[in-house]
């Protein structure tokens, strides 16, 4: 049964989050459905991660087993027909060996969070960005940001229900910068490791907001971090600002 790597875009608003739910829309789902209508069966793909409810995808990668050697141009036009109308494309798609594993298989996985410091409603962007009303000290928050770095027991910013087996993870980048956007500017916070605990991505950045108001100080994440405790978090961000933007391989698939 040949392989393929799917490269998935995605607005998570309508959907449960990622990962398939009884009578529940997901963003799984809707692809496991679609590929039923190109080749009767079940199918079960799997994904680099399992994004929550309203928050989306710019890069999220998947794979299936397809039980005819399709080519990939001709896969991801039948899938991005089928998926209409869901906020869900199919960007790119490749061959891949058997034991390419989307989720195993990755080595790097990028979140980029944004964030838009305006009094103003939010037109355009809303449900993409999370809007706050003051503006945000961008130096507190990177000196804050820098306790985050390197591998620890990050038990203070993961979800309760989180199943992962072990707190401890290593945080590769978290990188703060301003971006200049049509409706203003936009803080963005690029997140980078091998694997990311639940919740982890919008603790951090609920937490950095807090600094960036001026209600924290950039030492608070010092102390909230060795205190392994999750009441020591911040609030916890909302989902809409949050994208899975990349997810990276040893050898990248859609080269």
């Amino acid at each position: 049964m040949p392989r393929y790597a799917l490269k998935v875009e995605y607005d998570g608003a309508p959907f449960h989050g990622w990962q398939r739910q009884t009578d529940l829309p997901s963003v799984q789902g809707a692809i496991e459905h679609a590929l039923t209508k190109i080749e009767k069966g079940t199918h079960q793909i799997s994904a680099a991660g399992r994004t929550d409810k309203g928050v989306h995808g710019l890069g999220q990668v998947a794979h299936c087993d397809m039980q005819r050697d399709w080519t990939p141009f001709r896969l991801s036009e039948a899938l991005n027909y089928h998926l209409k109308p869901n906020p869900v494309a199919i960007v790119a798609c490749a061959k891949v060996p058997d034991d390419f594993h989307a989720r195993f298989s990755a080595q790097e996985r990028r979140y980029l969070f944004r964030v838009l410091p305006r009094r103003a409603p939010v037109t355009h962007a809303q449900g993409f960005v999370w809007q706050v009303k003051q503006q945000l000290d961008i130096d507190a928050m990177r000196e804050g940001a820098a306790h985050l770095l390197g591998t620890h027991d990050f038990t203070t910013f993961r979800s309760t229900i989180c199943q992962a087996k072990s707190p401890v993870k290593a945080l590769d980048r978290l990188d703060i910068n301003h971006v200049q956007t049509i409706h203003g500017t936009e803080v963005h916070f690029d997140v980078r490791a091998r694997s990311f605990l639940h919740n982890q991505v919008r603790s951090f950045i609920g937490t950095l907001e807090r600094v960036g108001s001026g209600s924290l100080q950039p030492s608070d994440v010092k102390t909230a971090l060795e205190a392994r405790d999750r009441q020591a978090c911040g609030p916890v961000s909302p989902p809409q600002g949050l994208y899975l933007a990349s997810v990276s391989y040893e050898v990248p698939p859609f080269d």
